[in-house]
């Protein structure tokens, strides 16, 4: 098993991969996530009734900075020049959820489909945080990757995915 995992070395002991010899490619990466909350809460975020301010515009930032920060917090993960980052958001009034999209692409060695997690994380994260005062309760889920491109790996999509419209 150990030497299907590129991460560690032939000990078994853990390792950086050196993308050094792969070519330079277009990569991106798609994920999404959620936070469910208390239809009160979702009001309070649509209206802007939170108190500590437009909690939407502060987590599109905190997804940015978390995106360009990933290769601090995760210990494989390289640093990569990063040529773009967009969040996203969509209330979701029927599941009482604010729904997150995290898109992220450079031109490298290595793929951007931790950066793109990490921004959804810590969007959701700072939604939570934001909000806590008024439900703490708050339940952040489906985080996952639902496509990436670019790299010797190719194009993966994850099924039953839909496209959002632009808001």
């Amino acid at each position: 098993m150990v030497d299907d995992l590129t991460h560690f070395d032939d000990r078994g002991r853990a390792r950086m991969v050196d993308v050094g010899a792969k070519g330079v490619t277009e990569r991106e990466a798609r994920a999404r996530g959620t936070v469910f909350m208390a239809p009160e809460t979702l009001q309070l975020i649509k209206s802007g009734g939170i108190k500590k301010g437009d909690v939407l515009a502060v987590a599109q930032v905190a997804g940015i900075m978390g995106a360009k920060r990933t290769f601090e917090l995760i210990p494989m993960c390289h640093p990569l020049l990063l040529t773009g980052i967009d969040l996203d958001f969509h209330y979701d009034d029927e599941g009482s959820a604010v729904e997150i999209e995290a898109r992220v692409r450079c031109q490298g060695k290595t793929g951007v489909e931790m950066e793109a997690l990490t921004a959804v994380n810590i969007a959701a994260l700072t939604i939570y945080d934001m909000c806590k005062a008024v439900d703490r309760a708050m339940v952040i889920g489906e985080i996952r990757l639902v496509e990436k491109s670019g790299g010797k790996s190719g194009t993966f999509f994850r099924e039953g995915e839909q496209e959002w419209e632009k808001s």
